[in-house]
C-alpha cells in the first residue's frame, strides 16, 4: 500500500472524474491540526476557520468543476463533544459544495461497516485515512485492489442510502 501526503492527496482529489466519497466511522479525532479550534469550541470562543482554508479551497475547486464530494459520518448518540463541533464545522464544508450525511451508529450493524475511515474516488481508488498511534494524521494509504475497492463501494452505498442529510439531521 502506498502512502500519499500533502500535495499528492490534493492532486488525487483533483484527478477524480466524478466523485470523492468519504466515510468517517470514529467519534473523535485527536489530530494536532484541529486541537486549537476544537478547544476554542469547547470554551465557547469564536472561530475564524482560517485553519481549514486550504482544504476548503481544494474542495471548492473540485465541486465547482461538477464533481461530487460527499461525506458520511457514523455518529454515536448522544453526541460526544467532537461530534457536536463537527456538526458546526460541517457548515464550512457544505458552503464549498460538499454534501454531508449522518447515520446514528445504533441504526447500522457494525459488521456492515469498515473499522477504518476511507475515501472512495470514482469507485476505482480506495484511500484509507492513516493516523499514528498518537492521533496525528499521516496521510492516505492507497489501494487499487478491485476486491477491496468493491467492498468499500458496497459499504459506502449502504451507509449513504441510510444516512440523513446534515440540515435534516441538525433539525432532528
Amino acid at each position: 500500500m502506498q502512502i500519499l501526503q500533502g500535495e499528492e492527496i490534493d492532486n488525487l482529489l483533483r484527478s477524480c472524474e466524478h466523485s470523492a466519497c468519504h466515510l468517517e466511522v470514529l467519534d473523535t479525532y485527536e489530530t494536532p491540526e484541529e486541537a486549537e479550534p476544537f478547544h476554542k469550541f469547547l470554551a465557547g470562543e469564536p472561530d475564524d476557520y482560517a485553519w481549514g482554508t486550504a482544504w476548503w479551497s481544494l474542495i471548492r475547486e473540485v465541486t465547482t468543476s461538477g464533481r461530487a464530494v460527499r461525506r458520511a459520518r457514523i455518529v454515536t448518540e448522544p453526541h460526544v463533544d467532537y461530534t457536536r463541533w463537527g456538526l458546526v464545522v460541517a457548515e464550512q464544508n457544505i458552503a464549498v459544495g460538499e454534501e454531508i450525511r449522518y447515520l446514528a451508529r445504533h441504526l447500522i450493524d457494525p459488521s456492515e461497516l469498515t473499522t477504518d475511515d476511507f475515501w472512495l474516488l470514482d469507485d476505482r481508488v480506495l484511500a484509507f485515512t492513516a493516523f499514528e498511534p498518537s492521533g496525528r494524521y499521516i496521510g492516505w494509504g492507497i489501494s487499487y485492489d478491485p476486491v477491496i475497492v468493491e467492498h468499500a463501494r458496497v459499504v459506502w452505498n449502504r451507509v449513504w442510502d441510510k444516512a440523513v442529510p446534515h440540515a435534516d439531521y441538525v433539525k432532528a
